[in-house]
């Protein structure tokens, strides 16, 4: 770089060599010190520029940092605005969440309430449960007596026609079917069987053994398999008769108070005999 002298150093070499002609004292030392001072101030103005290049550069460094760095501010903005108005769709959403609670906790006090009224039903539910329960055994007992009363009556009943079968069959037997009756009737326990009516006679000059049962209502009925019906048992008890009492020819007859058509031609098919009420 070539050496500049500059205003303000012209001005004092000036000022110098004025005040020094002017005292009239200028000597050949006094040049030789103003050289030496001009050459000093010249080493110094060449310092000076070398550290303002420094300077100058270490400027435009730091101006292109300040541009990075603006660049990087404008980035932050730009993020802090994305991240701001995040912010607030985040804050809206926790008030529609809030909101949302609200709504919920409202709800469940509804249920709370609705559970409270249910409870309260359901108590008076089993509380009425009791009640029922209560009287179901109430008439449980009343059936229970009301069954054991009926089944006294029908037993009382049932004795009080086989009585009168007692009495009246004979006349009949000998009336609609030539059988005449030789003894009483008895009604008899063989082999774990009850006898309803069970006696002696004659047909036709033959003897004869009578084995009955007396029944207050029949009706026929087809039976399933493993059934016994009424004529079965007639059957089972007629064969042991048979065996106990050494009969050669038992007569079956069923008495009844009333018997329906199919169950009297069902018992005709089998040759039992079926006395109605209105018969005897």
């Amino acid at each position: 770089m070539a050496f500049r002298i500059t205003p303000g150093v012209r001005h004092e070499i000036e000022r110098i060599i004025d005040e020094r002609v002017a005292e009239a004292h200028v000597t050949r030392e006094d040049f030789r010190e103003l050289k030496n001072i001009v050459q000093k101030l010249a080493e110094a103005q060449k310092r000076t520029e070398a550290r303002l290049e420094e300077l100058a550069e270490a400027q435009k460094r730091t101006e292109v940092r300040l541009e990075e760095l603006a660049e990087a501010q404008k980035r932050t903005e730009v993020r802090l605005e994305e991240l701001a108005e995040a912010q607030k769709r985040t804050e809206m959403r926790l008030e529609e969440l809030a909101e949302a609670q609200k709504r919920t906790e409202m709800r469940l006090e509804e249920l709370a309430e609705a559970q409270k009224r249910t409870e309260a039903r359901l108590e008076e539910l089993a509380e009425a449960q009791r009640k029922t329960e209560l009287a179901v055994n109430e008439l449980a007992i009343a059936m229970k007596e009301t069954r054991r009363d009926l089944g006294g009556l029908a037993r009382s009943v049932s004795y009080g026609f086989e009585n009168e079968v007692y009495r009246l069959l004979p006349a009949a037997l000998k009336r609609d079917y030539g059988i005449e009756v030789k003894e009483k009737f008895v009604r008899k326990l063989l082999r774990g069987k009850e006898i309803n009516i069970l006696g002696r006679g004659l047909k036709d000059g033959r003897e004869v053994v009578i084995v009955g049962e007396v029944k207050l209502r029949l009706e026929y009925k087809e039976k399933r398999a493993g059934e016994i019906d009424v004529f079965d048992e007639l059957d089972e008890k007629a064969t042991i008769v048979k065996e106990e009492w050494g009969a050669g020819e038992v007569v079956k007859i069923v008495a009844t108070h009333i018997a329906s058509d199919e169950f009297i031609e069902k018992a005709r098919e089998r040759g039992i005999i079926i006395i109605q009420s209105f018969e005897l």
